[in-house]
């Protein structure tokens, strides 16, 4: 019994020590500027959100099957529904990416990050400052090319006219990197505070989201076993971020999926209790990640920007 606890005193210990090596090494780590805080002229704190949970459309649910109509779940704060409703927004022009909803869909990807709690809270915040920086990039573009601030700051509460990402030059995926290309601020040498090197790191970490959503969307296997939501993340880790991320963080990310919650607390998210239930909503989820993760790999791969350093 001695013997046991000290194993998981030196496990807990080693787990511990990874996670403040990680913490440490990400203020080296892709840096994006400097955060300022929430409710300053730079940083939203959260968009009013005024439209009904809608019955999605036929081309969002998987094929052959009828679209279920995602409901508001009471009691949390992740809503499926808003992030396909940003998501499906994101595409309204046909062969591009509108960065206001795209951005706002990575709004609501991190409530379901952090609602994970604090173990996976080194992804979330590095994928914060990833959209803060774009909308900063955005805001001080308009700031320069209107010779003045955005709207002033009134009640908590940040709207997206006052980023630019209306009709500025960060209006979409492809107006930012025509117009970043075009005033030289994206090196294909460095790292650089560019908006298309920003995006591109927010564009692997979809991926790697949706390869998770993709695994807790499966059955079981011969033996009618799970994989766990720290096997699924890991395996989607691998795939999209690990090949772009030091030994070390490799590691440390190791230590830090064995602590996610199970796959219950997973479905729950998503409002359902059952793996039956969770399927139809998460292959729908998937999709339009899909849609937009498809999108925009196009774009960049057109600009040769998906190895930007």
């Amino acid at each position: 019994m001695v013997f046991l606890r000290r194993t998981m005193l030196l496990r807990y210990l080693q787990l511990s020590a990874m996670l403040a090596l990680l913490l440490f090494i990400s203020s080296f780590w892709l840096s994006q500027g400097a955060v300022r805080d929430c409710g300053s002229a730079w940083q939203p704190c959260f968009y009013p959100i005024t439209p009904e949970p809608p019955l999605l459309p036929g081309e969002w649910a998987e094929p052959d099957q009828a679209s279920p109509l995602i409901q508001e779940c009471p009691g949390q704060p992740f809503q499926a529904w808003r992030l396909l409703l940003y998501l499906k927004s994101s595409l309204a022009d046909a062969d591009d990416i509108l960065l206001e909803p795209y951005l706002q869909s990575w709004d609501q990807l991190l409530i379901f990050m952090e609602s994970l709690g604090t173990v996976v809270s080194f992804f979330s915040q590095k994928v914060k400052e990833k959209v803060v920086l774009i909308r900063e990039l955005s805001l001080r573009h308009s700031t320069e090319a209107h010779g003045k601030r955005g709207p002033p700051y009134h009640s908590g509460l940040q709207t997206p006219e006052s980023f630019g990402l209306k009709n500025g030059v960060y209006r979409s995926v492809r107006s930012m990197t025509e117009a970043e290309l075009k005033a030289g601020v994206v090196d294909f040498s460095r790292r650089t505070d560019s908006g298309c090197r920003t995006l591109l790191r927010l564009h692997r970490s979809l991926l790697w989201l949706k390869l998770m959503l993709e695994g807790l969307a499966e059955g079981s296997d011969a033996d009618g076993r799970y994989k766990t939501p720290g096997e699924l993340s890991r395996d989607a880790y691998k795939v999209a971020l690990a090949p772009h991320h030091p030994w070390v963080l490799r590691q440390a990310a190791e230590f830090v999926f064995l602590a996610l919650p199970d796959r219950q607390y997973f479905l729950q998210l998503v409002c359902v209790q059952s793996q039956r239930e969770a399927t139809p909503i998460l292959n729908i989820i998937i999709h339009g990640l899909a849609l937009v993760h498809t999108q925009t790999q196009r774009i960049l791969a057109e600009h040769d920007m998906l190895e930007l350093p």
